[in-house]
């Protein structure tokens, strides 16, 4: 069965650290399922995960948190980016906290990157064997907020965070073939997502992209719905969901390096908690897997 599980990771920013202790232990019990499919910071998660960077995730989510290129206020009043883009995309990756690009080119696991096209608002989505050379320019565009980082152009397209269009990407993995899978969610069971604030601004802001607007505004209806359809699933025994356990304490930007290692913990603990489940969702026998 563990050849046709999938691995469906949402995004949310710096809540993302959650899911980068869930992988932390999928890693350290040799869990790899064949497809991974992510947005924003699931699918930046989800890079490390397939390169077999077990603890990469913390090494850049959480250690590297304080340095200045990662989170300036300076910057966004001056260039409208929050985030250090180049820093997160360029400087980590190649020098700082070094990416294994050999081996997540090598891997085997099918590798899906979602983004939101400004256009027509609707989800496009790149798979690594086909983008291997483009795949951190892919993941910059996955992850890059509205509001808080430029729209990245490739191949053409005007290209923003996965999450507007897709957030919790299962139905493209149902698409690929992938009927059971396991799903990271950064936010807790019961949570509803609101209405997105300031429409005027949404509409000023990104006027000429009318697809990307009426995706930001339909966003939470999207959203609740996929969460709807996920917890229908899991009662039918096709997925199995991996959540925070209560309200999250950390923001979409979070800079408190203590939270952010409570909530990467908390993220391992709650895939340990559930290795039985796991393994039983997995179809594999405990015993064979501790040999």
């Amino acid at each position: 069965m563990k050849k046709n599980v999938g691995l469906v990771l949402e995004g949310g920013g710096m809540r993302g650290v959650f899911t980068g202790g869930v992988l932390r232990f999928f890693m350290e019990k040799d869990i790899y399922l064949p497809y991974v499919i992510g947005v924003s910071a699931g699918a930046c998660n989800g890079s490390s995960y397939v390169a077999r960077q077990m603890d990469r995730n913390k090494i850049v989510n959480i250690d590297y948190i304080s340095h200045p290129d990662y989170i300036s206020i300076k910057r966004f009043l001056t260039k409208r980016e929050l985030f250090g883009m180049d820093f997160l995309f360029d400087i980590l990756p190649n020098k700082l906290a070094p990416f294994d690009f050999e081996t997540f080119n090598r891997a085997e696991e099918t590798f899906v990157v979602g983004t939101t096209d400004c256009k027509t608002g609707k989800p496009v989505y790149f798979e690594k064997s086909a983008y291997e050379e483009h795949m951190l320019t892919i993941m910059r565009a996955s992850s890059s907020i509205p509001y808080m980082a430029p729209i990245v152009e490739f191949e053409g397209r005007q290209l923003l965070d996965g999450g507007i269009a897709d957030p919790i990407p299962i139905r493209k993995a149902e698409e690929d073939g992938y009927l059971k899978n396991i799903v990271i969610l950064t936010r807790n069971k019961g949570y509803v997502k609101d209405k997105a604030s300031f429409t005027w601004l949404i509409k000023r802001k990104f006027g000429e992209y009318k697809g990307l607007v009426e995706a930001i505004l339909n966003r939470h209806e999207l959203y609740n719905e996929t969460v709807s359809y996920l917890e229908d699933q899991e009662a039918k025994g096709n997925v199995l969901l991996i959540r925070p356990p209560e309200k999250l304490d950390v923001g979409r930007v979070e800079r408190n390096q203590q939270k952010l290692l409570k909530l990467y913990e908390q993220g391992f603990n709650e895939a340990k908690n559930n290795y039985d489940k796991i393994l039983e969702f997995l179809n594999m026998d405990k015993e064979a897997v501790n040999l």
